[in-house]
């Protein structure tokens, strides 16, 4: 993206912004599922989306990709961290996860990306932030340890939560290294593009494409296509842009205790003490994440 002169309150508010925004995609998903597949429902949602940047695209008259490698980096980002996350997600709790207990597998994407970052960024991780992943990572365990029972269905489930989560990890690390000077409109259009053929080529062979058109069916997706979809997902790329990977992988470790909180005012998802006990172990992971590694500088007004 062009240089951008980003405002203060900006820069200052939107980590938390994003998390709050990112948090509803659990619920909005819940609801929606009720009324169509998941692949089915994210192909919609996708289409919608790229139409959506086609438009700002085509308003502000920016720019595409000049060469084939930039798409090509572009439509994997889209498979990843459209496509393979929210596909696994959505299937997750279609299958009859909880969407606060789905937010707290993902929410492991810390971790994973901890352990990406180093050989493939070079960025250097301090004793500090590998104690708050580890915190992270035992909050997270303790939830998972009290809200599944390990069925065949959960375990099937959690299978593609672990898929959700290896898709944002990678497509995260990804993103950052390969696409950071495409503007984020553009590389946004095609990133949706490219999920939504993976997700419509998936609803063709396994879904029957059915959709109830209820009014919270419409509700939801209007949500996720202009506040996830337009807004948050775009936070999240300028945060990739702008911050280290490891800090803006950190951030979702808050984003379960916010899902699970909607989720439990939404549809009475219980929370235990234990539970409460691995989001507190989570939020101070990540204050030790982010306290160890500081912004880089962006100019600010």
């Amino acid at each position: 993206m062009p240089y951008v002169r980003i405002p203060k309150s900006l820069a200052t508010w939107a980590p938390l912004l994003f998390v709050l925004l990112w948090s509803t995609g659990f619920v909005s998903a819940k609801t929606g599922l009720a009324f169509a597949e998941p692949a089915t429902f994210l192909a919609i949602r996708f289409a919608i989306a790229t139409v959506l940047f086609g438009l700002l695209v085509l308003w502000f008259r920016v720019p595409l990709p000049t060469r084939p490698e930039q798409w090509l980096h572009l439509f994997v980002v889209g498979c990843l961290v459209h496509g393979i996350y929210l596909g696994g997600v959505f299937t997750a709790i279609w299958l009859g996860v909880n969407a606060g207990v789905s937010a707290m597998v993902v929410g492991l994407q810390p971790l994973l990306t901890a352990f990406i970052v180093g050989p493939f960024l070079g960025e250097k991780l301090t004793r500090k932030q590998w104690f708050g992943f580890s915190l992270g990572l035992l909050g997270i365990s303790l939830i998972i340890a009290e809200k599944f029972t390990f069925s065949n269905n959960d375990l099937v489930a959690l299978a593609f939560c672990l898929a959700s989560l290896v898709g944002i990890s990678i497509g995260t690390v990804y993103q950052k290294k390969f696409c950071t000077e495409i503007d984020l409109r553009s590389g946004s259009m095609i990133q949706f593009l490219a999920a939504a053929i993976f997700m419509g080529a998936l609803s063709f062979l396994y879904e029957e494409q059915v959709v109830e058109w209820s009014s919270e069916f419409v509700l939801a997706l209007v949500w996720l296509c202009l506040v996830l979809s337009l807004g948050a997902v775009t936070l999240l790329m300028w945060l990739i842009r702008y911050g280290a990977a490891s800090k803006v992988a950190s951030l979702f470790y808050l984003v379960p205790p916010f899902a699970a909180l909607e989720a439990w005012l939404m549809f009475d998802e219980g929370l235990s003490v234990l539970a409460f006990s691995g989001m507190f172990l989570c939020a101070i992971g990540v204050w030790l994440v982010i306290k160890s590694n500081s912004m880089p500088r962006i100019e600010q007004k």
